[in-house]
Parts: C-alpha cells; sequence; structure tokens
C-alpha cells in the first residue's frame, strides 16, 4: 500500500500523477500507470473542485489495483454521459469504463470514490 497526501491546489494533480508513476513502477506494473494516472487525475480535481481538504491517494496492490481518493466531501459524484458541446463532466464517465468496479464509501470526515483495475497475468505482461 502506498498514500500520498495532497494539497487543495490543482497544481498537486501532477504530483499525484507522478506518485502513481513512482509506485507502480517499483511494484512492476508499468502497464498500468497510464489508466491510473488518468483516474487519479479524475479523481483528484474533481475532489479539489468540489470538495474540501485534505485529499489522500492511497493505491493498494492485491488481487486488483486499488486506487482511492479521500476527501472531506459529503457530495455523491454523479455518473453522466456528456453532451458533444459540455466542457466537462466526462471524469467520472471515463472512469468508469476504464475500471472493472468503482464506488463510494461515506466516513464521518467525508468520503472515499474508490476504482479497482485488473492486474495482468505475468504471462499477459509486455
Amino acid at each position: 500500500m502506498a498514500v500520498l497526501e495532497l494539497p487543495t491546489r490543482f497544481e498537486a494533480v501532477q504530483d499525484a500523477r507522478a506518485f502513481v508513476r513512482s509506485q507502480l513502477t517499483q511494484w512492476d506494473l508499468e502497464e498500468l500507470v497510464f489508466t491510473t494516472e488518468l483516474i487519479v487525475s479524475e479523481l483528484a480535481t474533481n475532489a479539489i473542485r468540489y470538495a474540501s481538504g485534505p485529499i489522500h491517494v492511497r493505491l493498494i496492490r492485491d488481487r486488483a489495483l486499488i486506487c482511492e481518493v479521500a476527501d472531506g466531501g459529503h457530495t455523491s459524484p454523479h455518473l453522466r454521459h456528456a453532451a458533444d458541446d459540455d466542457e466537462g463532466g466526462r471524469g467520472l464517465f471515463l472512469t468508469a469504463q476504464m475500471t472493472q468496479r468503482w464506488g463510494t464509501r461515506y466516513t464521518p470526515t467525508g468520503k472515499t470514490i474508490w476504482t479497482e483495475q485488473s492486474i495482468p497475468a505475468p504471462n499477459e505482461r509486455f
């Protein structure tokens, strides 16, 4: 497991991507870096935009790769299909498309949005 606390400013999203890249490389899961960076970027950006701090990113390597972004907000995220002319609203939809499962867990201090990605078997890797 690896954890990163992010400040509530948009510039911190690049730190979250670097954290994902570094940790997945250490775990020999380079094939999941691009997708996981995108997932963390979307979830962290939403947390910064719509919730309150602190924001925590947690990666858990188990039978699957679990990615969690926790914040101090209690507002439920909404999965929606953005119209062609919408400038936003695609992040959670894209996240749902790139993961096996996702969900929201509420705590006394906020919420955690989690995603689950399959870890390829060693013979399915590069």
